[in-house]
């Protein structure tokens, strides 16, 4: 029996080698031409077959399409239908020499609830959100505005070195904050302070942080707005770019081996896509099924580099796909279609084990930073348009107080409110005196090494011979 299936199938592949040298001299040469002599080749025998990864996964997979491909030398006539289980998958075969386009013909499109004027759009599909909740989020949304208002200014007035808002941005801060759990672990970039603030990070918190007094949890060593906290499982912001990308997929990694009913998200902006590390962690999380979201912030600017510098390609969100990731593009500046789309990718992630890559598209209405003037690059005409026509915040107040669930008068009094609180909390962060030089030679050794301690002798020195260079307000 297996000498008459070694000649029947000797003699198919001959019989489809001369049909297809046939067709060629019928065509007459391309561009490339193939030559007569070649002969398609046959699928492994069973013993020759290779194992695969269990991870990998193709929407045209399924039991039946397995099992069909067990028989994988069959032609049809005139049509290459064979299958080969190559090591780097299991492939069939066409006759025309086709390049896969660089780009879609069409972009693909972005998903959203809410209109410009606060209205639901007709026949969305989005996940409900109750009055409790609606007010909780445009609450923070508020605050958020308010807080980065008056740091900045704070920051213009010199009472602290640095600052960084989320102007513009902030339902994409709230609504995805809103939508995750306590237990799931956060890796910012730098400008997801809301998210923070979701969790139960005070204004007392915050402006400890800012100042670097004795309150702040990272005992002042790092910048303004390098903010994090251990008990709400928001890792420590980081200013090198997409770093915490590949941290983390391996948090994610570690959720999943614990078998805990949780998700890591990681933010990042679209200048970070340009970074080898996002495409390390993209590759990582979709081989190892990571139950992780890539939340990308698409404002268009990498501080001053447009996106039309940095890539070619539709946007971010076709980068999933490139990786054998699920991926959305939704409307960044939509509170709702921000939650909902978050509300079901950790479902998925969970539930299914896999990595999304979520892209809003959103606009930085302020400047990068108090470093940057974003009116050398940017028009101002068009910054003023986002911040008034296309402002977040109003947009998702048309639609609470379209439900009748928000006022005027509520509206005045929690202004007024989040405002003397912040104030309130710059006072007595400033009154707060700082954390002692020695700190900055713990906390990572379990002993302190000789080497730095000779660096501590010499720190001091040099403070006594130029007292003068030094802030006085920093105990020695």
């Amino acid at each position: 029996m297996a000498a008459w299936l070694a000649g029947a199938s000797s003699k198919l592949a001959r019989s489809a080698a001369r049909r297809l040298a046939g067709d060629l001299r019928r065509r007459g040469p391309g561009p490339w031409f193939l030559s007569s002599s070649t002969v398609p080749v046959l699928g492994p025998t069973a013993g020759d077959r290779r194992g695969f990864c269990s991870v990998r996964r193709f929407a045209g997979d399924s039991a039946a399409a397995a099992t069909a491909e067990e028989s994988e030398n069959e032609f049809a006539a005139g049509d290459l239908q064979q299958v080969v289980d190559f090591p780097g998958g299991k492939l069939s075969f066409v006759g025309e020499m086709n390049f896969v386009p660089e780009s879609q013909r069409e972009r693909i499109k972005c998903y959203r609830v809410l209109d410009d004027d606060g209205g639901i759009i007709y026949r969305s599909r989005f996940q409900e959100v109750g009055k409790e909740l609606a007010l909780k989020m445009y609450s923070n949304m508020v605050t958020l505005q308010i807080m980065d208002t008056i740091f900045y200014e704070a920051q213009r007035q010199g009472r602290i070195s640095f600052y960084l808002t989320s102007n513009g941005e902030e339902a994409i801060n709230i609504a995805s904050a809103a939508a995750l759990s306590a237990d799931d672990i956060v890796l910012p970039q730098y400008r997801e302070p809301g998210v923070l603030l979701w969790r139960g990070f005070t204004l007392q918190e915050f402006a400890n942080q800012l100042f670097g007094n004795k309150m702040d949890c990272g005992k002042g060593r790092q910048m303004p707005i390098h903010y994090g906290s251990n008990r709400l499982n928001y890792f420590t912001v980081s200013s090198p770019i997409a770093t915490q990308l590949p941290q983390a997929v391996g948090a994610a990694y570690s959720l999943k081996m614990d078998k805990k009913d949780a998700c890591a998200i990681t933010y990042f902006g679209d200048g970070g896509t340009s970074e080898g590390d996002f495409h390390a962690a993209l590759n990582f999380a979709a081989v190892t099924e990571a139950p992780v979201i890539f939340f990308c912030r698409n404002n268009g600017w990498a501080i001053s580099t447009p996106t039309t510098e940095q890539f070619r390609s539709d946007g971010v969100v076709t980068r999933g796909q490139a990786y054998g990731i699920r991926s959305i593009r939704v409307d960044g500046n939509d509170t709702l279609a921000v939650y909902s789309a978050v509300h079901t990718a950790r479902e998925m992630a969970i539930t299914e084990g896999r990595p999304i890559l979520i892209e809003a598209m959103t606009y930085r209405v302020g400047h990068h930073s108090t470093s940057d003037d974003s009116t050398k690059y940017r028009p101002a005409d068009e910054i003023e348009h986002w911040r008034t026509a296309r402002d977040p915040v109003s947009r998702y107040r048309k639609w609470v107080q379209g439900n009748g669930w928000w006022c005027d008068a509520e509206e005045t009094e929690l202004r007024n409110s989040v405002r003397q609180e912040i104030l309130q909390a710059i006072q007595v962060a400033e009154r707060i005196p700082k954390h002692g030089l020695a700190e900055l030679f713990t906390d990572v050794y379990d002993q302190v090494p000789s080497n730095l301690r000779e660096q501590q002798r010499s720190l001091l020195d040099t403070i006594k011979k130029h007292p003068s260079d030094y802030p006085t307000d920093v105990p020695v």
